[in-house]
Order: C-alpha cells, then structure tokens, then sequence
C-alpha cells in the first residue's frame, strides 16, 4: 500500500508519516518498481499503535521505546503517565483558580491584576509577616475574592495571622459564611476548628444562621465554639450547651462569660441560674464541676443566683462553700 492510500485509511497526514520515518518509528517494509514507499499490513498495524499511544500523552521518543524495547514494561508506563497527568491537572487547576479569584477582583488595569497576583502570592507566602500584612491590607487596598480569604483562613496555623484573616473575612462582604460552613465539614478537626471561629467573627443574618447549625454538629469543639458566638449575640437557646461546657470544663471561664452576658432581663438570669443550681444538685456533677458551676453563679443576677449562693456557703464541698462565701462577698460589695 502506498503512502498515499495508508494516509487516507489512518487518518495520519503523509507528512506525518514522513516525520515517522524520519524518527525510525516507521519504517516501509519495500518499494515499488518506481521507488515508492510501500507499507505492509504490519507496517500500518505499527502505524495504528503509534497513534494510540500519542492519545495517551506519550512523547514520539517514548513510543519509539515502548515500542522497540522487548524489556518496557507497560504497567511502569500507564503509573507514570497517571502522575504526569495529575501532576499537570493539580497545576492547571490551581492556574483556574487564581485566574478566577484575579477575575472576581475585577481589577480595572493590568497595575489591578499585578496588585491583585502579589496580594494572592503574599497569602501563601512562607512568612507570616508577609501573609498578615497581606490579610490587613486586602480589605482597604486590593479587594481580595472571599474565597482565598477563606482558604487561607482554614489552614493558617499562626495565631496572629489567623486573627488578622479573620478580621479580613469579616470585612470581606457576601460569600464567607457559605464557604466557612463548608469547611466545618471537614475531616481535619484543626480545619474545622478555623472555621467555626471564622464564623464567629462574621456578622449579619447568615454567618448567626450557620452558627445555629453548628450547634448540632458531632464535633464537641465546633459545637462550643457555635454557643459561645450565639451566647454573646444574644440567642438564650444556647444556656444548656454553656452551662454543658462549665461542667465538662470547656472554655468554662469564656462559657460563664457569655452567660452573665445573655443574664440582661430578670427571666433569663433566673432560668440561667436553675440550670447552673439543677447541674449543682445532679448526684454524677463531680467536685471540680461543682467548683466551676459555683464560680458562673457570680456572674448572674437577681435573687435566685444569690439564695443559690448562700446554700452553697454550706456546702458539704469545702471548696464550693469557700467559693461561695467569697462570691457573696463580692456581690455584697457591689
């Protein structure tokens, strides 16, 4: 068959077909009379193999090895080629995203896009100078997509850094509270950790609505974060996590706090005071959970937390009733 003929039924340009040649990688098993190249059905059936392996990523050089070598090994071959291909679609990928987050920053010139590249470069630098200083001025000077707000959020681990994105995230506009609630799905406690304090920090309707969520997540640490931020905004429906987290000894000092917070009107301190006075009395309540539901009494108002602190002065605990007669000192000298 002529080259001719074998271009038309491959699909494969005469051209190419010369350039195959040319490497070795094809060679026609004859010529005609005239001096014409003349390709065999094995020759075609190499030409047809060539072409499949090209589809594959393979280089004209690496072919002419699987080809020839009566050792290649093609197992070694596709497990290279499988990390070559994810290597390259991790790299585009993460081209697609900083081309999104450039779009999203609708920079007016290419001075924008430059300021905006730097910004996004300055968020995943190594420094945490560079990375703070970054987060500060992506509210008032290059605005920065949320979503790389967010992303360096969940994985700084630089408390002062994580501080200033936080504020970042809070000045950042729409989109946050979604995205944050994303990562509390995460299966890196750390990560989900970021989150719910992220959220904290955000105001407005929907960062409080996902927080409410939060409230029911199997993580104890997300939830505690959740009824802290809820606490200090307010929402009463959160007293029995807090007074939970007293008993359990999680951040009990910042839980009694949002207590005395939410204790504002007579009905809410005296709910609040029954829940920490039924704990007290609960018989599995042991004496340093004790300890620590006497200590929230101080902070909350009205006649029920301070009868509840008088009984306490009796107590059979001698620390609880030392904690109490020291607190209703202090409330006496209010």
């Amino acid at each position: 068959m002529l080259i001719g003929e074998v271009a038309r039924r491959s699909g494969v340009s005469a051209r190419m077909l010369r350039h195959y040649e040319s490497l070795g990688l094809v060679r026609p098993s004859g010529r005609t009379g005239s001096g014409y190249r003349e390709y065999s059905a094995e020759d075609i059936r190499r030409i047809f193999h060539i072409e499949s392996l090209r589809s594959l990523g393979l280089s004209l050089r690496e072919i002419g090895r699987a080809l020839d070598d009566p050792g290649f090994t093609p197992s070694e071959l596709v497990d290279d080629l499988i990390r070559q291909t994810r290597e390259r679609i991790a790299a585009e990928t993460e081209l697609l995203t900083r081309l999104r987050r450039i779009d999203a920053a609708d920079p007016a010139g290419w001075e924008g896009v430059l300021q905006v590249v730097a910004l996004l470069q300055a968020l995943g630098s190594k420094s945490a100078d560079a990375r703070q200083r970054a987060a500060l001025s992506s509210v008032d000077e290059v605005p920065v997509p949320v979503e790389a707000l967010v992303e360096a959020a969940l994985s700084e681990t630089e408390p002062n850094v994580a501080g200033a994105l936080r504020w970042a995230l809070a000045r950042a506009g729409d989109g946050g509270p979604a995205l944050l609630a994303e990562g509390l799905g995460s299966p890196v406690a750390a990560v989900r950790e970021r989150a719910v304090q992220s959220l904290a920090e955000m105001p407005g309707d929907e960062a409080t609505a996902r927080l409410r969520d939060a409230l029911a997540h199997p993580d104890v640490v997300v939830r505690g974060y959740a009824a802290l931020a809820l606490g200090t905004r307010g929402m009463a429906d959160v007293i029995p996590t807090l007074i939970d987290m007293i008993v359990e000894g999680r951040n009990d000092t910042d839980a009694a706090d949002a207590l005395s917070v939410l204790a504002s009107d007579t009905a809410t301190a005296d709910r609040i005071a029954t829940g920490l006075i039924d704990r007290l009395a609960h018989d599995t309540t042991k004496a340093p959970a004790r300890g620590r539901l006497a200590q929230a009494l101080a902070g909350i108002p009205g006649t029920t937390a301070a009868r509840a602190l008088v009984k306490l002065s009796h107590d059979e605990d001698r620390a609880v009733a030392l904690t109490a007669a020291y607190l209703i000192q202090l409330r006496d000298a209010r």
